[in-house]
């Protein structure tokens, strides 16, 4: 049986999650016989002590180990020769920045299995954090828009609210927004934020997420189309939208739209958000997106709009976190230290912070890791069915004779130093 590494994280300085929680150590030590070596870590969510109570070795170095888990992408000179190592290493678009890790790993003859590949047979996800980064690109949301409002309304009930790391818990951002709830229900909101209309995009684990947090701020639901007609009662301090794929998409030629076409087909659609935005004044985006499918929201749109002094977007918390990608404004991934910018439309530039004229733009590409306690046991409980499998695997046969379950087997990315067949279109981009 292979032996199990889990790595310190190593690439942001909040980064504090892990793959697999003491818990999960202990019964999978005693269920099923795997051994576990935890690299040393001060800044963790769960203590190395923690660790050694569940029964794994704590060690400076996983030099003895034969798989090794992590969260985040690893260090290039990080790999050895026939080892495996399992996290998400964020290539499978081509990604440029990460190309000369996919090929020291490659030099290395090391294995690449990606939590992002593995999947069921109809494509669906099986571990991820998704839920977790809407949770807390919401509760950061939500803390943007009362830092962003505080220059117009000092004391507004948004004001008091924290950037979701803060907390010691999600069970206490949850209480102190439903205080701020609390606070809208009794006296509503300031003249100047009234009506505060919250748009999301999306329908999957990141804006159901984001709207659970959403869910424990009082304000009247509306459809999309009431939105692009302005036909909904304006009276109540917060109004909230969840805008749906076949609300901002349209077939370029007229025909009906079809989601599973949208899917197959992106570039054949457009989006027809510019519509929706001019009544929009936080707008939180919970999509998948990659370089196939038409942009959202277009920065010639917020010029625009902006111009004419239409521009009620004052806030946006792009979840989704693509770099000039589905929010063209976006146009830096934020760190946790420092979460927002300010993008000025009139000029086309941006400024990091909450002061100056344009739209607040949050974009903390790690938020599940804001809420490490929480988003590392949701994790560790779907990628325990699986470390058995992982542990028990004969990694010297041919990859045609390799004994993974089907999603396990899919999500290998590279084997033994070499791409797997689904994987040979990297090679144009390495």
């Amino acid at each position: 049986m292979n032996k199990i590494g889990i790595r310190h994280e190593d690439k942001y300085t909040l980064e504090r999650r892990t793959p697999v929680v003491p818990d999960d150590v202990r019964s999978l030590i005693k269920e099923s016989g795997i051994r576990f070596t935890v690299e040393s870590s001060e800044k963790r969510i769960f203590s190395n002590a923690e660790f050694m109570d569940a029964g794994a070795e704590v060690s400076n170095s996983l030099q003895n180990c034969d798989v090794i888990f992590g969260v985040k992408e690893m260090p290039e000179d990080y790999f050895r020769p026939d080892k495996v190592y399992v996290f998400f290493s964020h290539v499978i678009k081509g990604q440029p920045y990460n190309m000369p890790m996919l090929r020291k790993l490659m030099k290395f003859g090391s294995t690449l299995i990606d939590y992002e590949k593995i999947e069921d047979e109809k494509g669906r996800r099986l571990i991820f954090f998704g839920e977790y980064a809407g949770l807390a690109g919401m509760i950061n949301t939500l803390w943007s828009v009362g830092q962003r409002y505080k220059e117009l309304v000092p004391d507004n009930p948004f004001t008091n609210l924290k950037q979701a790391y803060r907390y010691s818990s999600l069970e206490e951002a949850k209480a102190e927004i439903r205080k701020a709830g609390e606070i809208i229900t009794k006296s509503g909101l300031p003249n100047e934020m009234t009506p505060l209309v919250i748009a999301v995009t999306g329908d999957g684990n990141v804006s159901r997420g984001a709207l659970d947090i959403l869910n424990l701020v009082p304000g009247n639901e509306i459809t999309a189309e009431q939105l692009k007609t302005k036909s909904y009662p304006k009276d109540a301090p917060v109004i909230k939208v969840n805008i749906l794929p076949q609300d901002y998409m349209v077939h370029k030629e007229g025909e009906a739209f079809d989601l599973w076409h949208y899917i197959d087909h992106p570039e054949l659609y457009r989006s027809v958000i510019e519509e929706l935005l001019p009544e929009i004044n936080v707008f939180v985006n919970g999509i998948y997106w990659d370089e196939r499918y038409p942009k959202l929201i277009k920065k010639s749109w917020l010029k625009k709009l902006h111009r004419s002094g239409e521009l009620k977007l004052t806030v946006i918390g792009d979840i989704t976190c693509d770099v000039h990608g589905s929010v063209e404004c976006t146009e830096k991934a934020t760190e946790i230290e420092d979460p927002v910018f300010v993008y000025n439309p009139a000029v086309d530039n941006y400024k990091m912070g909450f002061s100056g004229e344009g739209v607040a733009v949050m974009a903390v590409d790690i938020l599940p890791s804001e809420l490490p306690r929480e988003a590392s046991e949701h994790f560790s409980s779907a990628l325990k069915p699986f470390m058995k499998p992982i542990a028990d695997a004969d990694y010297s046969k041919p990859f045609g004779e390799l004994q993974l379950p089907e999603p396990l087997k899919k999500a290998t990315i590279v084997y033994r130093g070499k791409l797997t067949p689904e994987y040979e279109y990297l090679r144009e981009f390495l």
